[in-house]
């Protein structure tokens, strides 16, 4: 499994454009670290490593974090940026006896320059990683190729090369309290009690409800365009003490098969992540 540029559009490109333009063109690194982490690769506007933490266990499920530390000012992004950015990706097809089982996001924050929205980070924020160890008996090697953007007034496509052996010291405690936070950071399941239902599915818009748990105040949604969907950002609407948001959508000239399309709710009591089905 590869989290790629599914949701990439053609905003992220033009920024891309500028960068290379002004001659900020994306930044190749590769490190040769044969611990449990990476070392961290310097880049404009921060730094990124890679940590695992512990050993495989009896189905070959191995954790770690891509860890990205940022410079005041700068931000990187959710799984789906929004209105401009370029969402994070590793590819393992250089590693030895392992393959990529998910890449994780914590609660994104919606934020706003000028004209764009995007959805995203700007603090330092560790993406839990899933890797599958093939033949937990054989040595594993990680050679993760990472790509992201880095980004302050324009974005900085980023590509780095991080290698990783994750036996020569699983039970470091640093690397272990890192892995466990941002494993805790994660959002919930989303519970019929927490989380979003459909109330309208049209060609051009999707009107869902948020239920939301005792306490909560305030809410945000978002649902990453994926599998040929493309949202735009929510808007509020109150009906009959319900909290809706209807989102502007482009749909896939055919609905696709699967599970549906992920989304995370986000609340000041907690945060939920599910999905709601194709439409």
């Amino acid at each position: 499994m590869q989290i790629g540029l599914s949701g990439v559009k053609s905003q992220p490109m033009k920024f891309m454009r500028l960068a290379f333009a002004l001659g900020l063109a994306a930044c190749g690194y590769a490190t040769d670290s044969h611990a449990s982490s990476s070392d961290w690769v310097m880049m404009q506007g921060g730094r990124v490593r890679l940590v695992t933490a512990g050993e495989p266990d009896g189905s070959g499920t191995l954790r770690g974090v891509l860890h990205i530390e940022l410079a005041p000012g700068w931000k990187t992004y959710w799984r789906d940026p929004g209105d401009a950015g370029v969402p994070p990706s590793v590819d393992l097809s250089a590693s030895r006896n392992i393959s990529l089982a998910g890449l994780d996001f914590p609660p994104p924050e919606r934020h706003r320059d000028g004209e764009f929205a995007w959805a995203g980070y700007d603090r330092p924020v560790a993406l839990p990683i899933t890797f599958h160890v093939k033949d937990p008996g054989r040595p594993v090697t990680i050679s993760a190729a990472i790509f992201l953007g880095i980004c302050e007034s324009i974005c900085v496509p980023v590509h780095a090369e991080l290698k990783v052996d994750p036996a020569s010291d699983p039970h470091n405690p640093d690397d272990t309290s890192l892995v466990n936070a941002a494993l805790s950071a994660l959002p919930e399941p989303a519970t019929d009690e927490f989380g979003l239902k459909t109330v309208e599915a049209s060609e051009d818009h999707l009107l869902v409800e948020a239920v939301l748990p005792q306490g909560a105040t305030d809410a945000d949604v978002f649902i990453a365009s994926d599998d040929g969907y493309a949202f735009r950002e929510p808007k509020k609407v109150n009906r009959e003490g319900d909290l809706l948001f209807r989102i502007p959508v482009i749909k896939p000239a055919q609905r696709p098969s699967g599970a549906g399309l992920h989304y995370t709710l986000v609340t000041d009591a907690g945060a939920v992540s599910g999905t709601i089905p194709y439409f």
